[in-house]
């Protein structure tokens, strides 16, 4: 199919947009016959699969075990990119291509469109399933994008109250029945995909909503089915027989209470208030998620605990970390309340919790490229600049939710490379909250103890013990410097740290050149204008003075910049490249190509419909210079 020249008398912006959604889109791998793609927003398992039995009305929807709450936003991610595709603005595929997609994934194999209850989301699966885009009323797409310029707790929930309202509407106009629960999920399926399909272009807000999303989610019975009169009566009679039985089972209680209590596990009332809202997993669970295979495989050792890989009955690997008896239970208690009240996809999740005969054990996501101090200076592979310059994007995202928490600034206190872990996608997530500490509405507290990691640690901090939100930043800047110049600090090491940071102020000021700077193993291939950015905001970070440093926001904003002006330049790159040019010069290429071959540019994946619409571009007059200047 031929991309028609009159299409690209089009604004800029969308010209650009269209480039990058066609540059990300990759064919699905799941099945040949799929049309969905999986590669964009890939499935990943979750912890509450351990917990087979617990059943959700997912999205309020249909009720399913929390096994599937992430299979759902799976699809519903691949839903809407082919209904962006889709010329009509179809939101449902046909009966054939659904049952096409309706295979087990692969980390996850009991996982799936068939066991998850997703059979019905297919064309005619009901009078819902006929949904276009256009069906959608704009005002849920706009009560779903003020992430960002409102608190979270406010944004989700003017989101889901829009949500929930267009539901009862559309269930009314097509006179479904509020019982009729497949009809029900079928309805909000297709008003979430059409949301998503909306903020397709909004990767930071997509991100907010798609964690917004599990508040439309409430807890079903085991057992989900329609009660008539004659069960609820039935029902009515067993609880009055429960009621009689329940003096008996307190009498027991009674008498074997002191018993158990020579046997209770340790506990405290801190700690098990802090993991009321978290999976407990048994020792014995723990112990058989370690040994899951003849080694047990550690992944690190710090002052707190060891940190084994572990692997659960769902077949999910996790990171556990067992504190040490040593150890006091503060840390534990902390991290499990720093982790257990906030939600980002920049910052490690935790799933679980056990306490259990003097033990204590926290069980987190597992992100299999380790942490970011193993990957600055590995032998095998090399950073390049537009990897470096996301990663330290979404870190910064990830502070600026920390630092504008609804009860306060959080504040991590324990900031560096090593706690900064890397997913299969390089995708970074902040971890170890064991020194965080929430400054509530205040501007800075002074505290005793005077905790975090020498070589990372906020100078006025260890000298009066003073701690502010501009600690954190302090630490980010030394973090940023690394990354840029490729030089480790070491952590014991404050000489090394300073010979940095003092580097790193000459050459910003122009005492020295910038490519002093620069980490040679990128041999130069960095968007100079981006690095000296960074560079100026990196020094402004590690100001000696905590009100010489800019604040989470001025971080971020300069960051997302920067990044978005290093996905432009190697757009632009790639087109003035010889590979590029011999792409665009092939005409044996064609739009409708669907297999998985990719052309790889930098860290950027770019697919055979990408090279089309550069070609289609081209042909239509539009020269490698007339592209940069579109998209700058």
């Amino acid at each position: 199919m031929e991309v028609g020249c009159m299409k690209f008398k089009l604004p800029s912006l969308l010209l650009i947009t269209l480039l990058f959604f066609e540059a990300f889109s990759l064919p699905s791998l799941i099945d040949p016959a799929c049309s969905l793609n999986f590669t964009t927003f890939p499935y990943q398992p979750i912890g509450g699969c351990t917990n087979v039995k617990e059943k959700l009305k997912d999205w309020n929807g249909f009720p399913k075990t929390s096994c599937c709450q992430n299979a759902l936003l799976v699809f519903a991610h691949a839903l809407a990119v082919q209904a962006l595709n889709d010329s009509s603005g179809n939101i449902f595929i046909g009966q054939d291509q659904w049952n096409a997609c309706s295979g087990p994934f692969t980390p996850q194999p009991n996982v799936s469109a068939h066991t998850c209850g997703f059979d019905d989301f297919y064309q005619g699966g009901g009078k819902c399933s006929t949904f276009k885009l256009s069906n959608v009323d704009p005002n849920v797409i706009g009560q779903c994008s003020l992430f960002g310029s409102s608190p979270f707790n406010e944004a989700c929930g003017n989101c889901t109250s829009a949500i929930s309202k267009a539901l009862a509407s559309s269930l009314n106009d097509l006179k479904v029945d509020e019982s009729d629960h497949t009809e029900k999920a079928i309805c909000l399926v297709g008003l979430i995909v059409s949301v998503i399909a909306g903020k397709m272009n909004d990767t930071f807000g997509t991100n907010d909503f798609d964690s917004c999303l599990p508040g439309l989610a409430v807890p079903a019975p085991v057992n989900y089915i329609k009660i008539n009169n004659n069960v609820a009566e039935a029902l009515l009679a067993v609880i009055l027989v429960m009621i009689g039985l329940s003096a008996v089972i307190t009498l027991i209680k009674y008498v074997t209470k002191n018993k158990k209590k020579e046997k209770k596990p340790f506990s405290n009332k801190g700690i098990s208030a802090s993991c009321s809202g978290l999976y407990r997993f048994s020792k014995v669970e723990i112990e058989n998620a370690i040994n899951y295979s003849s080694v047990k495989k550690c992944l690190g050792r710090g002052s707190a605990g060891q940190v084994y890989q572990g692997m659960l009955p769902s077949g999910q690997l996790v990171a556990i970390k067992h504190i040490f008896k040593s150890n006091t239970s503060d840390s534990f208690t902390r991290e499990i309340e720093g982790l257990s009240r906030v939600r980002h996809p920049n910052l490690v999740c935790l799933f679980g919790c056990c306490i259990e005969d003097g033990e204590q054990y926290l069980v987190y996501e597992y992100c299999s490229n380790g942490n970011l101090a193993q990957n600055l200076l590995r032998k095998d592979t090399v950073l390049t600049w537009d990897l470096r310059v996301k990663i330290l994007r979404d870190c910064a995202f990830a502070l600026k939710y920390l630092h504008n928490h609804i009860d306060g600034c959080i504040v991590h206190r324990d900031i560096k490379l090593a706690n900064i872990l890397l997913t299969h996608n390089m995708d970074p997530k902040l971890s170890d909250f064991g020194l965080a500490k929430m400054l509530g509405m205040e501007e800075s507290k002074v505290f005793t103890d005077v905790r975090g990691t020498i070589g990372y640690m906020d100078p006025e901090y260890m000298s009066n013990a003073k701690l502010t939100c501009a600690s954190d930043i302090y630490s980010f800047g030394i973090v940023t410097l690394q990354l840029l110049s490729g030089q480790r600090v070491i952590e014991l090491d404050l000489d090394a740290r300073d010979q940095l940071t003092r580097k790193a102020k000459d050459v910003n000021m122009g005492k020295r050149p910038l490519t002093d700077f620069q980490d040679p193993r990128m041999q130069g291939n960095v968007i100079t204008v981006d690095f000296e950015s960074i560079l100026q905001i990196a020094v402004l970070c590690v100001a000696n003075s905590s009100t010489g440093r800019p604040t989470i926001d001025l971080v971020y904003d300069e960051l997302e910049k920067a990044w978005k002006n290093t996905q432009f330049e190697m757009v632009v790159l790639f087109a003035e490249s010889k590979d590029g040019e011999e792409l665009i010069s092939d005409d044996t290429l064609e739009i409708t190509r669907t297999d998985s071959s990719v052309i790889l540019f930098g860290s950027f994946p770019f697919s055979y419909a990408f090279v089309q619409i550069v070609k289609s571009v081209v042909k239509c007059g539009i020269k490698d210079h007339d592209i940069r200047k579109a998209i700058m």
